[in-house]
């Protein structure tokens, strides 16, 4: 994924009230960014680290940023949510998600009863699948660990991949990690363990997991390969 114009930087103020960060830009302004991450954002906060932002040319919209990544380690975070579910259906279509190719048909947010879910594709007759999407920015040692906040909203997701699998319905959670320096993917079960226990309970329903690394950098987002998990 490509970002379709130059981002601008700066460097992190503080992060408040969820979803805004004031940010000092390169020539000294302070701006307010719009941040898209809901969580805690556990591990990838730094007070003073560098951070890439996209200027916002909506006339109606009060914060003129979107805060994009962060750099920690000496490595940029992805940290805003919208981009994941944009790489995983690009990537669907293009075939390079392994275990995800050969779908003829893709589309995103597409409703399921009561829930609506990031994904879906079909290949003719043949398949249907549902798709779900979560960004993964926590990471404690060279785990990748979701959430980092208690998620009702993702326990009910994968109560409902549940019902997808016993309709017959192929379900899938992808959890894109935007950071690389990580080797394996988990829950986090200290943080949410109901989330935790619903995981492993959908996994071993026949739901399937597949955690992806990203690699982010200023001018794109590239999916990278697939990491081994552990519920």
């Amino acid at each position: 994924m490509d970002f379709k114009q130059e981002l601008v930087h700066g460097r992190l103020i503080k992060r408040y009230k969820r979803f805004l960060a004031d940010i000092r830009l390169d020539n000294g302004q302070k701006v307010v960014a719009h941040c898209t991450n809901s969580g805690s954002m556990k591990s990838c906060l730094e007070e003073g680290a560098e951070v890439y932002l996209s200027p916002v040319n909506d006339p109606n919209r009060k914060t003129r940023f979107t805060w994009e990544m962060i750099k920690i380690n000496n490595g940029w975070v992805g940290i805003n949510t919208n981009n994941p579910n944009k790489l995983v259906f690009e990537a669907i279509q293009s075939g390079k998600i392994p275990g995800l190719e050969h779908y003829t048909q893709v589309k995103r947010e597409v409703k399921y009863r009561d829930s609506r879910f990031d994904v879906y594709a079909e290949n003719g007759q043949q398949e249907k699948c549902f798709i779900e999407v979560k960004n993964v920015t926590y990471k404690e040692g060279k785990c990748a660990l979701f959430p980092d906040a208690v998620t009702t909203r993702g326990l009910k997701h994968l109560l409902t991949l549940q019902d997808v699998k016993k309709e017959g319905i192929r379900a899938v959670m992808v959890y894109v990690v935007q950071r690389l320096d990580v080797d394996i993917f988990a829950p986090a079960k200290l943080i949410d363990p109901n989330y935790s226990e619903a995981l492993k309970k959908a996994y071993q329903s026949g739901v399937e997991v597949i955690p992806i690394s990203a690699e982010v950098s200023p001018h794109k987002i590239e999916l990278k390969g697939v990491l081994p998990f552990e519920l």
